[in-house]
């Protein structure tokens, strides 16, 4: 069993008014390998009280399902023979209300862009390693959201 840490830190500051919810939701995220993360709740939540310029929670989820798909990815193709030399994927997710009062991100669509040097794979060959990527990484088997693959 792997396990894997990440340390959440937020104060509250001077002149704000945590009952009547007034304070800001920046805060930091610190992984065990030492990589500090500038991060707040989304602005499309919490309005002015985000820190627009950090990262939220489900851009972090959007994020973690593209990186997840990608190196298991990259893996695939490399069993299968092919050399990927760039992988560039402008994924995006969408929060919807899923019933009365609560939200979730049902939905993120992944648009991986693959760049080959030598023989490509076919159509066929690459539906079928992002089948694979997809039904391997970890990440999008832990979670309820839908996982559209959008290869081009």
């Amino acid at each position: 069993m792997a396990k894997y840490v990440a340390e959440v830190l937020w104060t509250l500051k001077d002149g704000e008014d945590f009952g009547k919810g007034r304070y800001s939701r920046g805060h930091t995220i610190t992984f065990d390998g030492g990589v500090a993360l500038a991060a707040s709740a989304s602005p499309h939540v919490v309005g002015r009280w985000a820190v627009e310029a950090a990262v939220d929670p489900e851009e972090m989820l959007v994020a973690a399902l593209s990186n997840c798909h990608m190196l298991t990815f990259l893996h695939r193709a490399r069993l299968a023979g092919f050399l990927a030399v760039r992988y560039h994927d402008t994924a995006e997710g969408v929060m919807e209300e899923v019933r009365p009062g609560r939200m979730a991100l049902t939905k993120v669509w992944l648009r991986p862009v693959i760049t080959w040097q030598g023989a490509e794979p076919t159509a066929q060959q690459l539906d079928q390693l992002h089948h694979e990527a997809h039904d391997e990484c970890y990440i999008a088997n832990s979670v309820k959201t839908e996982v559209v693959v959008d290869a081009r």
